[in-house]
């Protein structure tokens, strides 16, 4: 009996067809897509252990270097990691007890700068008024007669700070255990970097492309440090000379909300407005503090940041605000301090690789 020919699956078409399918355009975007997706929800998924990661790595950018001084002097290379830790927890408590005094007494202030905002508002009831009568006939046009309902979560701040205080912990042990280890490792890394490729040429360009990429993140880093220090000293002598009580909690505030480009600036003109309120007595006097600020913020980023880091490490304007406002909607307060230096590793790395290519 003549056997049956029976139809042969598709998986010999499916593989003759899956070069054209990889060489789909449509095709590679769609999978561009789904990858970006994936990535998206793994940083927002693992943003416990990515972000303090990652944050370790900036901040050890900054002390790397000493390190890597005290290793040559002689010093171990545990022994250094260790120092430099402890180095960077000192200046957080330092930073911390002299943010406390002055924060308490300008806390008891807010009654006051309150009553401030209040009185100014008077002159804007008639301004106010209007928009809520527009307000009105826009909901009678579109048919809304009810008013907007609000529901309150009963959850007390106790039960708050019980849920998020061992995670908080747990991110901060994670950051200090990943700063020692990353300052530790740095040369180890570099020098394992020759592995990493067939030949000795690739893995010579992968070293290079490393210990560039590594140096030009601590210039920034560090330059970066220095010119918020300078902005933060500026900042508290003007402050001191117009007045204004606490000129040392601003100063460090400027020098600490700088580091998060466009954002910090903008919350410390805010604050600027806030402590004008507080003090001042007339228009003038109310805005002095945040026009002298803001001013002092205007030379620092138009023209001491641009001659201090030149051209080589200037990025479009544009993609820094998108990267800044991406990071800080992924990863809150720790994105936006992160954001520019990820961006500027990006970016060297885009340039070495347009370089071989």
């Amino acid at each position: 009996m003549k056997p049956l020919d029976l139809p042969v699956s598709g998986s010999e078409n499916t593989r003759e067809n899956a070069p054209a399918l990889l060489g789909d355009p449509a095709l590679r975007i769609a999978t561009l897509v789904l990858c970006a997706i994936a990535v998206l929800a793994a940083l927002e998924i693992g943003q416990v252990i990515f972000a303090p990661v990652c944050l370790s790595i900036v901040v050890g950018s900054i002390f790397g270097p000493a390190a890597d001084r005290l290793s040559r002097m002689g010093v171990p290379s545990w022994v250094s990691a260790v120092v430099m830790v402890l180095l960077f927890v000192l200046l957080i408590f330092t930073a911390g007890a002299a943010f406390v005094v002055p924060l308490s007494d300008w806390l008891d202030k807010l009654p006051i700068i309150w009553s401030q905002l209040q009185n100014q508002l008077v002159s804007w009831q008639g301004f106010f008024s209007s928009v809520s009568d527009l307000q009105k006939e826009l909901r009678g046009v579109m048919g809304d007669s009810g008013g907007m309902q609000v529901s309150v979560d009963d959850n007390s701040a106790v039960e708050s700070v019980f849920y998020f205080a061992p995670a908080f912990m747990a991110q901060v042990v994670l950051f200090l255990a990943s700063l020692y280890f990353y300052i530790l490792t740095r040369p180890y890394l570099r020098r394992s970097s020759l592995n990493l490729s067939p030949d000795q040429g690739s893995g010579q360009s992968l070293s290079t492309a490393f210990r560039t990429i590594e140096e030009r993140l601590s210039t920034y880093l560090f330059s970066i440090t220095l010119i918020n220090l300078c902005l933060g000293i500026a900042v508290a002598l003007v402050m001191w000379a117009l007045g204004v009580p606490s000129p040392l909690l601003w100063g460090m505030l400027a020098g600490m909300l700088n580091y998060v480009v466009y954002v910090g600036p903008a919350i410390m003109v805010f604050l600027m407005t806030g402590v004008g309120l507080a003090i001042g007595d007339t228009p003038l006097a109310i805005i002095t503090p945040a026009v002298v600020y803001l001013t002092l913020n205007l030379i620092e980023a138009q023209f001491v940041t641009p001659t201090v880091l030149g051209r080589t490490m200037t990025i479009n304007p544009f993609l820094v605000f998108l990267t800044i406002a991406f990071w800080i909607w992924l990863w809150g307060p720790v994105g936006g301090f992160v954001a520019v230096p990820l961006l500027l590793v990006v970016v060297s790395l885009y340039e070495i690789l347009s370089e071989r290519a």
